[in-house]
């Protein structure tokens, strides 16, 4: 392992709950491994990205309804290719090369479920964008 994957490894957070048993798919391995702890580390990161994205999005966000927001943040990110890459780009980049080379086994599986868990990250704190509704 070079020096950029074990101080990639060394800095994510240990999440206690994120099981890893023997029966369970690479994917779902590679979930509990390397996806929740990079989307934990990055996590306000993440809300930043998505303040801005509702920023340069006219603010039409604050308009809505509580399910109008979760109905925003999910189509945001599946529509929005644009902003989707660049999503992907900020949890990619935290991989190792060691789980690089695993992720693009099946990558197209792995971003699917890497999308979803950022949408369900982002609904989960839909709270954190009333802030800067008052800024």
């Amino acid at each position: 392992m070079d020096e950029r994957s074990s101080q990639l490894l060394r800095i994510r957070p240990n999440l206690a709950n994120a099981k890893i048993l023997p029966n369970m798919s690479s994917d779902e391995r590679f979930q509990n491994e390397t996806l929740r702890p990079i989307l934990k580390l990055q996590n306000v990161l993440l809300i930043e990205v998505f303040k801005n994205y509702i920023t340069k999005h006219k603010k039409a966000f604050y308009e809505l309804s509580v399910e109008g927001r979760l109905n925003y943040i999910e189509n945001s990110i599946q529509k929005d290719i644009k902003f989707r890459n660049s999503l992907k780009g900020i949890i990619i980049g935290q991989f190792s090369v060691e789980e690089y080379i695993e992720y693009i086994k099946n990558s197209s599986s792995l971003n699917k479920r890497m999308m979803n868990m950022v949408i369900e990250r982002l609904k989960d704190q839909v709270q954190a964008f009333e802030v800067a509704a008052l800024v």
